[in-house]
């Protein structure tokens, strides 16, 4: 199973300050999670075929082995300082479950 998760930041964050959490806190926290097969995180860079901005800055990808652990896993009180931090940067993100055709 992945989750798609797409936010822009908060008006008065700094990219470089998500950006430097993203990789010394949320990449490595969540890539030890036991439910986490991988985590990625993405910076939109624009629309295929289009010099349009994309609706969303960034994007993660979560791919987890099943939703039971995954939500076990992220309900744990030390991995919700995790989750509050990430709330503090992003802007009303939009986690999309998907399966796999």
């Amino acid at each position: 199973m992945r989750i798609i998760c797409l936010f822009n930041l908060k008006p008065g964050v700094e990219p470089a300050d998500y950006e430097a959490w993203a990789r010394g806190t949320d990449l490595p926290g969540v890539n030890a999670l036991p439910s986490v097969a991988r985590f990625t995180v993405h910076r939109a860079t624009g629309l295929f075929g289009s010099d349009a901005a994309s609706p969303y800055r960034y994007i993660e990808v979560i791919d987890i082995h099943g939703m039971d652990p995954f939500v076990a896993d992220v309900s744990d009180p030390e991995f919700q300082k995790v989750a509050a931090k990430f709330g503090e940067f992003a802007e009303n993100p939009q986690f999309v479950l998907t399966e796999d055709l």
